[in-house]
């Protein structure tokens, strides 16, 4: 990241774009929706693109992979070589629909994210406003993004920058029939995004079929999902069609899809591949026209290092891909979400709230909310039940705040008391390296696995490991 002095307060923007007439149109639209806030700069490709970077210092890149190739004929090579010469800039690619194992790849090989064409330019300027404050350079960037825009879509509530590309995404990809990759923390709304993309898609007159591949046993997921014929095993009397015959025409949702098993999801790569399907006991096919969306709250590059899902059909399925926020990247819609549940389960339970106190309400804000908006959404809904009316005060929020972790109830400190130095084990003292490590590369894992020489899945692998550490603990 560049030093920039008083006269430069606001940053470099290098957009590699090798057709021409698109980059002058990309280029003035976001600089218009970033307000003027950053100097762009146009490379045709990756070679000039080395030369600017060697030249210049740049805060943000944003690179089309399909103009990389007159510098390395991989574009994860390419892009590896971009990063390092970015010095710590956010690194972004950018890729048509057709091209995600590129974009993947850049992923891996240090971009920190990436976004598919066509560009919109407030759409991108939000986003880039939302990765500046993701990764702890929206001070130096001097890109504060501004809740504005819609207020609810779909479904959704929220106006911040983060919430307004979601809702660009939904809208973009809902009309086409290609598979649809939502991640996102447990909480931040993967149903309800795949409720938006069916009812603003041309599937919308057809049926939204779910089906949650972590609550169905193993030896039941296959025919939920494709069917049974009858006489197939005790209890079958009676042919009975699965999720993707009654989605047929519509849209069928599979909800944490990385919780199925290896051997189903083989089936289902074929299921995908041929659109045709058979159900267990039953020897011929049927074909099947579905539009598959599938989420996952969990890493799938990780799954899959881990042997836990199949890379093919991950590529399979991973054409469109959405990513929803937590909600403490996006705390100014926190008292918005807030409100709008303190107004629905007043009126379900007929009671008359008026808001919340200051205190609560920075409260609020400031908490992490590790259950996303699902978290906030119950501890309203206790408070409304829980109290008669009124304005909600810090004692009537400690008092709802049952749960375990106490995420909004205060604590109190606890006194220091002199002791001897504590040797932490090898695995903390090691988790510890590898934190800081991506800490000191502004969240990229990619980087800091370079750094401390070792793979990033032997980071995935890491983290994965303490994570099952804590929660036995």
């Amino acid at each position: 990241m560049q030093n920039r002095n008083d006269s430069e307060p606001h940053g470099r923007l290098l957009l590699i774009d090798g057709d021409e007439p698109h980059a002058q149109v990309v280029a003035e639209t976001l600089g218009q929706s970033l307000g003027g806030r950053m100097r762009i700069a146009v490379a045709a490709g990756g070679r000039q693109a080395v030369e600017l970077l060697r030249d210049t210092g740049f805060d943000i890149v944003l690179a089309d992979l399909s103009c990389l190739r007159d510098l390395c004929e991989r574009s994860d090579d390419a892009v590896a070589r971009l990063v390092r010469l970015a010095d710590g800039a956010l690194f972004v690619a950018v890729s048509d629909g057709a091209s995600v194992s590129a974009a993947v790849g850049a992923m891996r090989a240090g971009a920190h994210d990436y976004v598919v064409k066509p560009l919109n330019g407030p759409a991108m300027a939000a986003r880039i406003g939302e990765l500046a404050q993701r990764h702890g350079k929206g001070r130096s960037l001097s890109i504060e993004p501004q809740a504005q825009g819609r207020s609810d879509y779909a479904g959704f509530i929220g106006a911040s920058s983060a919430m307004q590309f979601v809702y660009e995404q939904i809208g973009r990809v809902a009309t086409s029939s290609a598979p649809v990759f939502i991640t996102g923390e447990s909480g931040t709304g993967k149903d309800v995004c795949a409720e938006a993309l069916h009812e603003e898609g041309p599937r919308r007159d057809k049926r939204l079929v779910a089906i949650n591949c972590a609550a169905i046993p193993r030896d039941l997921m296959e025919s939920e999902l494709f069917g049974v014929a009858r006489g197939a095993f005790t209890g079958a009397h009676d042919d009975r069609k699965g999720a993707a015959e009654l989605a047929d025409g519509g849209t069928l949702f599979l909800d944490e899809i990385g919780e199925m098993d290896l051997s189903l999801q083989s089936k289902l790569l074929r299921f995908l591949q041929t659109g045709t399907l058979s159900r267990v006991g039953e020897s011929g096919v049927r074909h099947v026209d579905v539009r598959v969306i599938c989420a996952t709250n969990r890493n799938p590059m990780q799954l899959i290092s881990e042997k836990k899902f199949r890379e093919d059909l991950f590529y399979r399925l991973h054409v469109l891909p959405i990513h929803l926020p937590p909600l403490r990247q996006r705390p100014t819609d926190i008292m918005v979400l807030a409100q709008h549940f303190l107004a629905r389960y007043a009126a379900e339970e007929h009671k008359h709230f008026t808001g919340f106190t200051p205190d609560v309400a920075s409260l609020l804000t400031s908490a992490e909310w590790k259950g996303n908006v699902r978290q906030l959404q119950n501890l309203v809904r206790r408070l409304v039940v829980m109290c008669d009316g009124g304005t909600i005060t810090m004692p009537m929020l400690v008092a709802a705040d049952i749960e375990s972790r106490g995420v909004v109830t205060p604590v109190e400190p606890t006194p220091r008391v002199e002791r001897r130095p504590v040797i932490l084990p090898m695995w903390q003292q090691e988790q510890r390296i590898i934190e800081d490590a991506i800490a000191s590369f502004g969240g990229n894992v990619s980087l800091a696995a370079a750094a401390l020489e070792i793979s990033p899945s032997t980071i995935y692998r890491k983290r994965q490991g303490w994570a099952e550490m804590a929660a036995a603990s």
